[in-house]
């Protein structure tokens, strides 16, 4: 009985090393990398180009468009934009935010929706106008002049 214990743990041993021969070695699991999804790693836009923004918002001569509230439109949209049903054609813009005293040029993209139904504001937006990501900010909306 000892000896077929003894060649049974022989014969295990010796698959053991035919299996990592055959299938190679035991790969430890790798933990997985999550680059974190914050603000910062999703606003592609640069300081110079917000600050750009901001020098032709405060310089080009603007026609009123109203007033609307803006909720933060997708993330993953890079660049300066509001979408709006305030316009019916795209074109350049400025919005102002009263609290921060902040304006900034944006794209102006129309959004079918009833006129106070309310707009999207890109993410770099928000940040320009130093709005809180999750408040839903109150915007004079302008047309710069082309």
């Amino acid at each position: 009985m000892r000896h077929l214990i003894v060649i049974l743990a022989v014969l295990g041993v010796a698959g053991c090393a035919q299996v990592e021969r055959l299938f190679g070695p035991r790969a430890e699991p790798q933990p997985e990398v999550v680059v974190p999804m914050t603000p910062d790693t999703l606003d592609e836009t640069t300081p110079e180009e917000r600050q750009a923004a901001r020098v032709e918002a405060a310089t080009a001569p603007a026609g009123a468009l109203g007033t609307t509230v803006a909720s933060l439109g997708s993330p993953a949209e890079p660049g300066l934009w509001l979408k709006t049903p305030l316009v019916d054609a795209p074109g350049r813009g400025r919005v102002d935010y009263a609290p921060t005293g902040q304006s900034v040029a944006v794209d102006l993209i129309p959004l079918e929706a009833e006129r106070g139904a309310g707009s999207q504001l890109s993410l770099a937006g928000f940040r320009a106008l130093g709005a809180a990501l999750t408040a839903l900010p109150e915007l004079q909306v302008y047309r710069l002049a082309e």
